[in-house]
């Protein structure tokens, strides 16, 4: 065996012949020259570097196991995230459920309240008719025929009286079979979606968080304006709620015209309107068939099944109730003259009164427009120009300042909330945790109510500007993103 210097190459005698003549490379005969590698530094070198790189292997092999174990655990984690989304899935589709069978039982309720209506009204008639022709007899089997002349004569005004209640009980007595249609999008969901989620790594978990926003329109957006005044002969309006139905309906309250309308948003036609005793002034969503809105001192519940408004049981309040929300079965109510917000279970009782801090001044001066998330309560204080957030508890969490007149409040899937400037006649986006704005949409004059469509991404704003009777009677909606 030979050992070639210029190429530090192990090398045989063929080798010396054909790649390293003796001519050109310096080469040596092994056991010639082997006696210096003992105890040499060369040795004690690569005996290091060999400890090093064994090092290496296991340091690398270690931290892929502390990776593997701490995957695993996240992975642990994983499955419970997907199994808790999927009975959060299972635990929505209970609520819709439960609501769609509700609206089938209110639409029962509601027929077997005409038929018991009508029967006793029928029975009446019927009690009547048969006691005038029970006297008509015996008065005609006693021969008194003056007698029978003039009940003969007040027969004819029972008769006439007896058909119109019967024909005018046959036209408010129409009952309608039936059938449920199933929600299409549901359907495309399930055929459509391959998967329940993304599992994202942690690692670019931070990146996704920093760059990851609400997408707003990056242009001024070009307003549709719907007209909500029903007819020529009542007065202009003055929209001081506005609701999005789960069928995409427009439902505002119209303060002027004491009325509650419901709007094809299509169409921008009134399709149906409940005249009441007093002026509307908010209105919140209860259920996929329920309605609620606030009047002096009371709160009104409202059916609104089958494309029908209709009146159903009130709560009485201590206080002149503004602003409403609804949110997991509890309503956040404002008052205003004392300011105050009442946190309430649907049937009325109040759970928690927020009015005043620990040192005895006012939480809330005038609370306008008010909404609700799982976590929060914001409201728009309009004397104190703040939104002020809330929790459930009526512990005051964050507020933000700085805003003229603030009115119209409605949230954002992410959180964060569009609140209407009215003095300065815009709109604002206000994050979460109150502590950032921007304004998004500019000269929206005296914007008042606002509501916030996620299905259609639509924000609609009605407006109150004095002296300007058109733009009143206008709900303008703003494509957002």
């Amino acid at each position: 065996m030979l050992y070639c210097h210029d190429h530090n190459a192990l090398i045989c005698s063929t080798c010396v012949a054909v790649q390293h003549p003796l001519s050109s490379c310096h080469v040596d005969y092994i056991p010639d020259i082997s006696g210096q590698a003992l105890d040499s530094m060369e040795f004690y070198n690569t005996q290091k570097v060999l400890d090093k790189l064994k090092e290496k292997c296991c340091k690398v092999t270690k931290d892929l196991k502390q990776r593997v174990a701490e995957s695993t655990t996240s992975l642990k984690d994983v499955e419970a995230e997907i199994e808790k989304f999927r009975k959060e899935i299972n635990k929505r589709l209970d609520v819709l459920e439960k609501e769609a069978k509700n609206i089938a039982t209110t639409i029962k309720h509601d027929n077997n309240q005409k038929l018991k209506t009508t029967e006793i009204t029928c029975a009446d008639i019927n009690k009547s008719l048969q006691a005038c022709a029970d006297k008509l007899k015996q008065l005609n089997n006693t021969k008194k025929a003056d007698q029978v002349f003039i009940e003969l004569k007040l027969s004819q005004q029972l008769i006439s009286d007896s058909d119109k209640r019967i024909s005018k009980l046959s036209e408010v007595n129409a009952v309608d079979d039936y059938t449920f249609k199933p929600n299409q999008a549901f359907k495309t969901f399930l055929q459509d979606e391959i998967s329940l989620g993304t599992l994202i790594s942690k690692r670019h978990k931070q990146q996704a968080k920093s760059t990851k926003k609400v997408a707003l329109a990056t242009k001024v957006p070009t307003p549709t304006n719907i007209n909500v005044k029903a007819s020529l002969y009542e007065s202009n309006c003055m929209i001081t709620g506005i609701a999005v139905s789960p069928k995409n309906q427009i439902i505002v309250a119209d303060y002027n015209n004491k009325s509650i309308k419901m709007i094809n948003k299509t169409s921008g036609e009134v399709i149906q309107q409940l005249q009441l005793e007093s002026g509307p002034h908010d209105i919140t969503l209860i259920n996929s068939g329920t309605l609620a809105f606030t009047t002096i001192k009371t709160i009104q519940y409202i059916s609104f099944a089958s494309h029908t408004l209709t009146l159903k049981h009130k709560l009485q309040v201590d206080g002149n109730c503004y602003g409403i929300s609804h949110h997991q079965r509890k309503l956040a109510v404002t008052c205003i003259t004392p300011g105050k917000l009442l946190i309430m279970d649907l049937k009325g009782n109040v759970l928690i009164k927020v009015e005043k801090d620990s040192n005895g001044d006012d939480i809330l001066r005038r609370p306008d427009y008010v909404c609700t998330n799982s976590q929060s309560i914001y409201v728009c204080d309009n004397d104190k120009g703040k939104v002020i957030c809330l929790s459930w508890q009526g512990e005051m969490i964050g507020r933000h300042g700085g805003i003229r007149q603030p009115r119209g409040i409605t949230l954002l899937d992410d959180g964060s909330l569009f609140v209407s400037e009215y003095e300065k006649n815009r709109i604002l986006k206000v994050r979460g945790d109150c502590k950032d704005s921007e304004v998004v949409l500019e000269d929206v004059y005296n914007p008042q109510a606002l509501c916030w469509c996620p299905e259609t991404s639509m924000l609609c704003i009605s407006r109150y500007i004095p002296g300007s009777a058109d733009k009143n009677n206008h709900v303008t909606l703003y494509k957002m993103m």
